[in-house]
């Protein structure tokens, strides 16, 4: 890279300072870094480029020779450039540059999560299956559940009673090891969870009998659910803190209910409206009556006046499902439909001939004594 101008790469001007540099390093080494990048061998030397004006406008010597020479051919006192090889060396000092491609900071400076820190607990999810009575009502029902709870005997700890962790041996109880990785741009150190405890910093050597050093156990147990009255399939009931037990002492997560409900054969639901048919004859109808009609309550009766016409729609107000944890209710809705005989016996024919008569249609003999009807 001889002649090329270290500040140009790095998008600065001349006499930038120390953090300056530093920030304009960082924002470039994300972009072009190869494992950003893989098989982009533009972005390759790109990266190599800037990882080369860092090495020297980073260094207070090299850079002060840099801007009193103006060149990286230089070799003489203070040390020169012209043997630059292109290494990347230790960049402890960069804290977490690089922790989005490697998992883990350089020299342990970035932000990451304490194992040993309360964690909540798993969320559970539970189908119930009701009948149509018992959501339209509400019930109360028992379920059976296995769950991961906390240990009992060693109180979460994974370690036998009357025993402890014991710091671990290959990180120093840091929870933390420091990685060198060679690569063909050069070698990385890269800081990241002790293998051998798991970023813990301890190890149990005497695990629990019951847990066996996992600090929980599945254990099942029966949970009552009070079913609201008015519920319906899709709908779900949180229980909280009845999800699995926490970590390190963090709260349990909670238990999800979700309500599956059988149709009814006799009923239609939509949300907290109850739909049904009721048949009635044609003379019926015609000169109205009082029917009977069934609903969740129990049966009721209801007059039908003098003229319904097939589809009509009654309501019956306040007669629908309970909304939920609310006082109010929604309505039913009963379609009339008027039932057509699809055989007459002659007395029901001559019936039929007459009343057309009386309301002025005629009627035509056809052939084997049948009428038809205009």
């Amino acid at each position: 890279m001889a002649k090329k101008d270290y500040y140009e790469v790095l998008g600065l001007q001349k006499g930038a300072s120390e953090d300056e540099i530093k920030k304009a390093f960082r924002k470039l080494a994300i972009k072009y870094h190869p494992d950003k990048n893989r098989g982009n061998k533009e972005a390759e030397e790109k990266f190599k480029e800037i990882n080369e004006a860092y090495q020297v406008l980073s260094d207070p010597e090299k850079k002060a020779n840099y801007d009193r020479f103006g060149t990286a051919d230089f070799n003489g006192a203070g040390g020169g450039f012209g043997d630059f090889q292109g290494g990347f060396g230790d960049f402890s000092d960069l804290g977490d540059i690089f922790s989005s491609f490697f998992g883990g900071g350089f020299g342990g400076g970035g932000a990451r999560r304490n194992p040993n820190a309360p964690e909540r607990g798993n969320d559970l999810e539970y189908t119930i299956t009701l009948t149509f009575e018992e959501a339209v009502f509400g019930v109360k029902k028992e379920i059976n559940l296995t769950r991961n709870e906390a240990c009992e005997t060693c109180h979460g700890t994974g370690a036998k009673p009357g025993t402890s962790a014991k710091k671990c041996d290959k990180c120093g109880g840091s929870g933390r090891i420091r990685v060198q990785r060679n690569t063909a741009l050069g070698s990385f150190v890269t800081e990241t969870s002790c293998d051998k405890c798991g970023g813990k910093g301890t190890i149990i050597t005497d695990p629990c009998p019951d847990c066996h050093g996992s600090g929980s156990v599945r254990k099942r147990r029966k949970i009552s659910v009070n079913i609201p009255a008015g519920v319906d399939t899709g709908n779900v009931i949180p229980l909280r803190g009845q999800g699995e037990h926490g970590k390190n002492g963090g709260p349990a997560g909670d238990l999800y209910i979700n309500i599956k409900v059988i149709p009814s054969k006799q009923f239609k639901r939509q949300g907290f409206d109850i739909y049904m048919d009721t048949h009635i004859s044609f003379p019926k109808a015609a000169l109205g009556t009082e029917i009977t009609v069934p609903t969740i309550d129990g049966d009721v009766k209801y007059t039908i006046p003098a003229g319904t016409q097939s589809a009509t729609v009654f309501r019956l107000k306040g007669k629908g499902i309970s909304r939920v944890n609310s006082s109010g209710r929604g309505d039913q809705y009963v379609k009339v439909i008027v039932d057509v005989p699809k055989t007459l016996n002659e007395k029901q024919k001559e019936a039929l001939k007459l009343f057309m008569e009386a309301s002025g249609e005629t009627t035509s003999k056809e052939k084997k004594g049948k009428f038809k009807f205009f």
